[in-house]
């Protein structure tokens, strides 16, 4: 890496704006894109919203219009969304959901969609120079080169993701050359400290029970298994052009240390708070000043005692190690990884895999894929299509003799 996908800049406190900034939100029904709507609906003097997006979810889109009446609508899976009547005036396409992240009349687009799917908004909104709020992990991982050479100015990419967000407030006015290391924390999920044999005997509703956080289904898998932390690992590398060596990830259960980091002299500057999606998403917009909001968590230090930290156990979690090696790969195995992950963590939530499965679908995968290119779009889409064709196989030579696809 040569550097940052962004610039950092000492924070400023932030004054009423002279005009609302104006923000698409894509993917407004998960559970992000409704943190992020009462974020904006707090702060109704700086904030107004230009976009709503989802791919299906009509019924919840309709009642975040009432909200937002204002709001361009689009929904991306017309097809998907079955028989629903879909009012007059709303975009029905995918195209419509490409052209929504580079609207003129947007300044911010928050990219809450889930998976692979972001990748492409998140390139045509920061072609067209505005500020992505990335929370779309997924987009980053498969093609963060791509996205690195997109930013046009005066756009910019800002990581919603709390740990990311942790990381990008503790380099607050710190030059680059100055990290020598970055640390990531880890909840741990809902099976910190089971054997892999324990392991064999989840079901998807129990993987679904966060002790900490409360978020979309495929994330919840993904953080039950920890591939979610690879994929902030490699995240950390697009972001903030560190190697591999200098990133790293801990268990910390109580979810108050978002992430801590190492400079060159030794010093440990961390971030923490109480675990909302909401205080990232704020500072996202406002990025680099800070606005205030007294419905957030005042910290107590006394009473988020004791914060403990413990080492990845990469025998029961080997996603991890799977990840953060497709990351040090290069190329398309992020991308590949990503595909796989996302095939795999679908079959286990149709019961048609083991929980450990999972990570040997990811792992196969990506053996089966061999080195790839990544300089493109079409290479980095092509590479995840045939690595969800060949984890799809997998899958279904996973499945119980007798077992019908769903």
């Amino acid at each position: 890496m040569t550097g940052s996908a962004f610039s950092s800049s000492p924070a400023t406190a932030v004054p009423k704006p002279e005009r609302r900034l104006r923000v698409a939100v894509l993917g407004s029904t998960g559970s992000v894109g409704r943190s992020v709507l009462r974020v904006i609906e707090r702060h109704p003097e700086r904030f107004e919203v230009a976009v709503l997006a989802a791919h299906r979810s009509v019924d919840a889109l309709a009642r975040q219009v009432e909200r937002h009446a204002s709001a361009h609508v689009v929904v991306s899976d017309r097809r998907g969304a079955g028989r629903r009547r879909i009012p007059k005036g709303w975009a029905t396409d995918r195209r419509g959901l490409l052209e929504s992240a580079g609207r003129p009349d947007v300044d911010v687009v928050v990219n809450a969609i889930v998976g692979f799917a972001g990748l492409e908004p998140s390139l045509r909104a920061l072609e067209a120079g505005k500020r992505l709020a990335l929370a779309n992990k997924e987009s980053l991982v498969a093609g963060g080169e791509l996205l690195s050479h997109a930013i046009r100015r005066p756009g910019q990419l800002v990581p919603i993701d709390s740990e990311h967000s942790g990381v990008l407030q503790c380099l607050e006015g710190h030059p680059e050359g100055t990290v020598q290391r970055i640390v990531l924390t880890a909840s741990g999920g809902p099976f910190r400290g089971w054997s892999p044999a324990r392991l064999a005997s989840v079901r998807p509703g129990d993987a679904l029970r966060h002790p900490t956080w409360e978020m979309g289904k495929k994330i919840t898998i993904d953080s039950a298994t920890l591939a979610n932390k690879a994929l902030e690992v490699m995240e950390a590398h697009f972001l903030y052009g560190l190697p591999y060596d200098r990133i790293e990830a801990v268990v910390h259960p109580q979810s108050v240390v978002h992430s801590l980091v190492e400079f060159v002299d030794g010093s440990v500057i961390a971030q923490l708070g109480f675990p909302t999606m909401e205080l990232p998403i704020l500072y996202a917009l406002t990025h680099p000043g800070r606005a205030p909001d007294a419905t957030l968590r005042t910290f107590d230090p006394v009473k988020s005692s004791p914060l403990t930290f413990e080492p990845i156990d990469l025998d029961a979690f080997p996603h991890f190690r799977i990840g953060s090696e497709a990351g040090q790969t290069g190329g398309a195995a992020p991308a590949v990884f990503n595909a796989a992950n996302e095939v795999a963590v679908a079959a286990f939530l149709a019961g048609e895999v083991s929980f450990p499965r999972m990570a040997a679908i990811v792992e196969e995968t990506l053996d089966a894929a061999g080195a790839r290119a990544a300089a493109t779009l079409e290479d980095v889409l092509e590479a995840d299509r045939e690595a969800r064709e060949i984890a799809r196989r997998k899958a279904a030579r996973s499945r119980p003799v007798g077992r019908p696809r769903r």
